[in-house]
């Protein structure tokens, strides 16, 4: 009303001169809220983005954060609650880690655990007992409808771990043939399933002793979460 009251004041005192440009402004003002209204996203919008499950143990809840920043707006990144170990853990708790929301995309990884066992060190994790229960969680995974990738087990470290030395008094070290029979084992369910691979062993090994927390530890500094978190993030964009 105010706008209208003093348009017709300056139409009584300056009927054309004011007319013109009055009207082109007020069109611009009105051109640039009806703008704004379609830039601005509605509140749906966050829920309509592609839903990711990022799947696996410490070292994809370390790079887990750091892809949801990458992912800001083109994707709603979630890892399950807790750490997925090795395969046994993973055939006993898929289903609570899937729930029911309808995923887009599943980045997953089972492998350090199976080699290392941990507090699983008396079941059998033998690489053939892994390639089995692998393929049960992959065929559990793919009733869901979502598209998978599968990331390569980044690799064991040199040195005795040191989690088994100190909660185990018991000195192991995984040998690259031994690793190598693991990550084979991986790749034949993967190939079996047509399921691309995002291979994060091969990404990370040649800078192993630069971005390991140690020699003795299959943890990774911030520069080397970060580098993980990148091509994590690159295929899941891909593959979405």
């Amino acid at each position: 009303m105010v706008v209208l009251t003093n348009l017709g004041i300056l139409l009584i005192m300056h009927p054309l001169k004011i007319l013109v440009p009055v009207l082109a402004s007020l069109m611009g003002v009105l051109m640039s809220v009806s703008m704004a209204q379609e830039i601005v996203p509605s509140p749906e919008s966050a829920s309509e983005l592609p839903k990711v499950l990022i799947m696996g143990d410490s070292i994809s809840l370390g790079y887990t954060p750091l892809v949801k920043k990458l992912l800001v707006g083109k994707a709603e990144v979630i890892h399950h609650k807790g750490n997925a170990g090795p395969t046994i853990r993973g055939i006993k708790q898929i289903d609570s880690w899937l729930g029911d929301t309808k995923w887009d995309v599943i980045h997953f990884n089972f492998g350090l655990w199976d080699m290392y066992g941990w507090e699983y060190v008396k079941e059998n994790r033998s690489p053939a007992m892994y390639e089995k229960r692998l393929e049960t969680l992959v065929l559990r995974l793919e009733k869901t409808g979502a598209k998978l990738i599968w990331a390569t087990t980044t690799p064991s470290c040199p040195a005795p771990e040191f989690s088994m030395q100190k909660r185990f008094n018991s000195d192991v070290i995984i040998a690259p043939a031994l690793e190598k029979q693991y990550l084979d084992a991986a790749l034949r369910v993967m190939k079996k399933h047509k399921i691309p691979i995002n291979d994060l062993h091969a990404l990370i090994k040649p800078t192993l002793k630069q971005h390991a927390v140690a020699p003795n530890n299959v943890h990774f500094k911030p520069a080397g979460r970060e580098k993980l978190a990148k091509q994590v993030a690159k295929q899941i964009l891909q593959h979405q």
